[in-house]
């Protein structure tokens, strides 16, 4: 009798593109943190969510890990990370 294993994951890899925009985004955020500040020197606290999502989800992804849910697997896709930073962008237009 063999003892109840959960079916092995598959091998994940490594996502290349998503890891370097990921640590892009941590290492402009760290040495630059005058990014996410409004033009009046304040926090721009909606830049930098969005910032700091598109970097969250780049790095999951980057690293490999794909979740098996579907709404997770959505929520940490490299189209979540392309929103993410589109709405970065806009709301640094918009100051």
């Amino acid at each position: 009798m063999t003892p109840n294993v959960a079916n092995a994951q598959p091998s994940s890899q490594l996502h290349v593109l998503s890891l370097t925009i990921a640590v892009a985004i941590m290492l402009a955020c760290s040495l630059y943190p005058l990014l996410m500040a409004a033009p009046d020197g304040k926090a721009d606290h909606a830049l930098a969510t969005a910032l700091f999502a598109a970097m969250s989800v780049a790095f999951v992804r980057g690293v490999g890990f794909i979740p098996r849910r579907l709404i997770w697997r959505w929520l940490f896709s490299g189209w979540t990370c392309v929103a993410a930073l589109a709405l970065a962008g806009w709301l640094k237009i918009l100051h």
